[in-house]
């Protein structure tokens, strides 16, 4: 499914339509919004995992691929991560909170590591069933915006509301599940003010293992109480003023990942884009 959104003129079209969604379900007992920007609007809603070809893979798929690189990845990066073994581990902590998925996800103290885990892979690049969120409208507008001008393409924010009423409901659909904030994990995480959601349905078979569907299965459902959806689209001749307006911010590539290449970033886009005066 390809949702098309809502083709806007301008940044400040978007910060007006944004304005009108907050005091509209502001008063009532909603989930607070995440927001989520792409350099591309024909881009569909899809995870990293997915854009690896590796759509509907099952959850102990996934974690023996994790647990595969573990080694490596701890002794190019000096981390240390105590996650659920594979495949014991892993088999003992789903056979015990089957009944209770996804939300064993953020109940189950045995997976608190090993979710800090899954997103220090996600922010790193490894490919990931988690799809992430920002609780800023302008970092999504930062990750909307930074790459356009290599590619004339307008881009898209996607703003989500997880419940209007406060609560949600699950059934044979996939289900999409919103983690919480407080993980031990990579400082990009809450420099970013990132969330995550991951979609998990359990096959209709006699052995019913669970698996990751795209969250774009659930979107298609068009629930108008929960997992509502939009998608603002903003012409790419937009790009050097949201920027420039986000650096008086501080929402940069420097603020944002604090490495020495984003500090090349921050500080090419400053003196060749930024500057009102000739070099």
């Amino acid at each position: 499914m390809d949702i098309e959104g809502e083709n806007l003129k301008s940044w400040e079209e978007f910060l007006e339509r944004l304005k009108g969604l907050e005091n509209k379900f502001c008063e009532q007992n909603c989930s607070p919004f995440l927001y989520r920007g792409q350099g591309k609007k024909r881009y569909g809603l899809k995870t990293t995992l997915e854009r690896h070809s590796q759509s509907n893979l099952s959850l102990k798929e996934y974690f023996r691929l994790i647990s595969v690189v573990k080694p490596q990845i701890e002794s190019f990066t000096e981390a240390s991560w105590n996650i659920l073994s594979y495949p014991d581990g892993f088999d003992e902590w789903l056979k015990k909170n089957d009944s209770f998925l996804p939300h064993a996800f953020g109940s189950s103290i045995n997976f608190i590591e090993t979710y800090g885990y899954m997103v220090d892979l996600r922010h790193h690049g490894f490919p990931s069933p988690l799809l992430d969120w920002s609780t800023s409208p302008y970092v999504a507008a930062y990750f909307a915006f930074k790459d356009v001008l290599q590619c004339k393409e307008d881009v898209s924010i996607y703003v989500y509301l997880e419940s209007i009423s406060g609560f949600k409901v699950g059934g044979n659909e996939p289900y999409i599940y919103n983690f919480g904030p407080y993980v031990k994990t990579d400082r990009r995480h809450f420099i970013q003010q990132s969330r995550y959601t991951v979609c998990i349905i359990r096959d209709n078979t006699p052995d019913g293992e669970w698996r990751y569907p795209p969250h774009e299965e659930v979107f298609a459902l068009n629930n108008q109480n929960q997992d509502v959806l939009w998608k603002f689209n903003i012409p790419y001749s937009e790009r050097l003023k949201v920027l420039k307006e986000l650096d008086n911010y501080n929402i940069n590539a420097l603020s944002l990942f604090g490495s020495k290449e984003s500090l090349m970033e921050t500080m090419a886009l400053r003196e060749i884009y930024f500057r009102d005066r000739e070099l």
